[in-house]
């Protein structure tokens, strides 16, 4: 009796396998229509919305789907990020946080359809829009061109991408609707040829199902490659959609609205941007009801944590860098819950699904909490942190030194006994002055700061000059314009400086054991180390609201840069990366070391300014 007892779970466990894989690997159809998209030969329309798997903790990434569902989508869009899997040359990363195959199996398993964005250029408001920093090291490469050396290392990075990703395409079994070649490409260039390249790499990487381009309406004859679905973006008149893809697919469809905006993103500086869903909805309706099909930019937002914001800039308009919140004024707030405009969209969507179709119920908002005070124990100045230097005639750009992101300290002496200009020819993009470690003042690319008047003793002095990359350009003309530190020389009273020693601060991690200190007297930079106690781990927000400038490490968890100037005054600390008992958080102060107390609140402050230049 017991053998057979031990057969027939056998046998029900192997039935089990076999229709749970089957189910799995349930092939579908996806194909165009003369005016919609067609799957397993019935009409479909879209309803997505953009989520970005490295601005959502991997462990809320169901939760997020969850959510989507629930505001009646069928469908995510997601870029892919080469800086993020190819770190440094022939170096990848699929792991943790950046595991994109498995952010698309969750997607599946939450009954989500895909429409995935690999493209090597994604803007994204993300650092370098989403190239890798060491491309700027391949001397005459030119990224978004038909030059030999950029060609190469994004056939490299495709072809990662594709043994990842197109066994995962609806027509290998898998939830990926559609696969989107390059970004915006006619708001940058108009070579056919080069789109052509594009389109035959990723085939050749294995992406052999529906392929289409996006632009803007006044850049979509440029960006489009003929033989591929036309999209448009930013534009949800239905007549002017279907008329610019008409124009350009034979007088066909289908119609896909690639990136519908329903709010914006912010820089440090500038007021928040907040959107009424009024202003949304009677537009969500009419696309809808037009059977046009949409993907929502964003639909969440999340978090640009570490150092992956980026910036824009161009001829008419100053150095702006990303604030970390990516908030978007989305649907789905920071987060990861509902907000008014979630509601208003649902209520939209519900009136467009078919009749025997009802929504999921809307997840309950996750709790949060205002903390005890956080009080720091240890901390050490920058100089006293810094390792051994790198010695060069000229100062050397972070690329010069293979460093990705974060900070350099650049050091010189000079000869005082005069009031002169200190004046950088190039400097990229925040820097802090300081004469023999005493702090001078500061310059800020933002406000086209690269000269200050020092008053310098006589005799012989150390001149230290530490500078922040801010993020790299993500838009526009000046992408191949992006290396940072001190790209050109320094002078002092018209005098070249020479003779250089450059300390790198990357801070990939913090070396926590050398913050020993209990109090340091000097204003310079500073890392202040504490911990505190969570009962049960519940979002927060920091409250930098007191503090001036730097970034904010919660057990090993890099969390973004704070601001004082504004809008954003808060950092969101996600439950998932707390835990029960003791947590260990540092911050990187830059402007302010003797504050010594980090308060926390249960929501974001998002839209304040700050006048003062700090």
């Amino acid at each position: 009796m017991k053998k057979h007892k031990i057969f027939l779970l056998n046998a029900l466990l192997f039935l089990a396998v076999l229709f749970g894989c089957n189910k799995g690997s349930e092939k579908h159809t996806f194909s165009l229509g003369d005016s919609t998209f067609m799957l397993d030969g019935k009409p479909y329309q879209i309803i997505s919305g953009e989520i970005h798997y490295p601005r959502v903790p991997k462990e809320a990434w169901r939760a997020r789907m969850k959510m989507a569902k629930a505001m009646g989508l069928n469908t995510i869009g997601t870029y892919v990020f080469w800086n993020l899997h190819e770190p440094e040359k022939d170096v990848f990363d699929f792991t943790g946080n950046n595991d994109i195959a498995e952010f698309v199996r969750t997607a599946k398993e939450e009954g989500l359809w895909v429409i995935l964005r690999p493209s090597p250029y994604v803007c994204a408001e993300w650092e370098f829009g989403g190239y890798p920093y060491w491309l700027q090291n391949e001397k005459g490469l030119e990224v978004r061109s038909r030059e030999k050396q950029y060609l190469a290392e994004y056939k490299k990075y495709i072809d990662e991408i594709g043994k990842q990703l197109a066994p995962l395409q609806i027509n290998h079994g898998g939830n990926i609707l559609m696969v989107q070649v390059e970004n915006e490409y006619g708001s940058y260039g108009a070579d056919k040829v080069y789109l052509e390249m594009n389109r035959k790499m990723f085939v050749d990487a294995g992406f052999d199902g529906l392929l289409y381009t996006c632009d803007p309406e006044k850049d979509i004859v440029k960006g489009h490659l003929k033989g591929l679905m036309p999209a448009i973006n930013g534009q949800d008149n239905p007549i002017k959609v279907k008329q610019a893809v008409r124009n350009l697919n034979e007088g066909k469809g289908p119609f896909f609205i690639a990136e519908w905006y329903p709010a914006w993103f912010d820089w440090w500086g500038t007021a928040h941007h907040k959107v009424p869903a009024e202003q949304y909805t009677g537009k969500l309706d009419t696309v809808l009801g037009a059977g046009i099909s949409i993907n929502m930019y964003m639909f969440h937002g999340g978090s640009t944590r570490a150092f992956m914001n980026g910036a824009n800039f161009r001829d008419t308009i100053p150095f702006e860098p990303q604030i970390s919140s990516y908030d978007y004024d989305a649907p789905l707030d920071e987060a990861g819950n509902a907000t008014d405009k979630f509601m208003q969209f649902r209520a939209v969507i519900a009136k467009h699904l078919p009749k025997d179709q009802k929504l999921p119920e809307v997840p309950k908002a996750k709790p949060s909490m205002a903390m005890a005070p956080i009080k720091f124990t240890k901390e050490i100045g920058i100089f006293d942190y810094m390792g051994s230097g790198k010695e060069s005639k000229n100062p050397l750009t972070f690329e010069d030194m293979n460093q990705a992101y974060g900070y350099v300290i650049y050091k010189t002496n000079i000869i005082g006994g005069k009031k002169a200009e200190l004046k950088i020819n190039g400097l990229r993009d925040y820097g802090i002055v300081f004469i023999d470690g005493e702090r001078k003042g500061t310059l800020d690319r933002r406000l086209g700061e690269e000269s200050l008047v020092l008053d310098v003793p006589s005799g012989k002095h150390s001149l230290e000059i530490f500078v922040e990359n801010m993020g790299r350009i993500n838009f526009g003309p000046n992408l191949l314009k992006n290396k940072k530190g001190i790209v050109g020389e320094v002078t002092f009273g018209g005098n070249l400086l020479e003779e250089w020693t450059m300390f790198p601060l990357p801070f990939n991690k913090v070396e926590t054991a050398k913050i020993n200190a209990s109090k340091i007297t000097k204003n310079t930079p500073v890392l202040k180390l504490g911990s505190f106690e969570v009962k049960t781990p519940t979002d927060t927000y920091l409250d930098l609201r007191n503090w001036g400038k730097g970034v904010i490490w919660v057990n090993g968890h890099n969390l973004g840069k704070y601001w004082s100037i504004g809008p954003q005054q808060t950092i969101y600390l996600p439950a998932e990366w707390l835990k029960a008992g003791s947590n260990e958080i540092v911050v990187f102060e830059l402007n302010k070391p003797d504050v010594n107390e980090l308060k926390s609140l249960d929501k974001a402050i998002l839209d304040q300014l700050n006048t003062s230049k700090f």
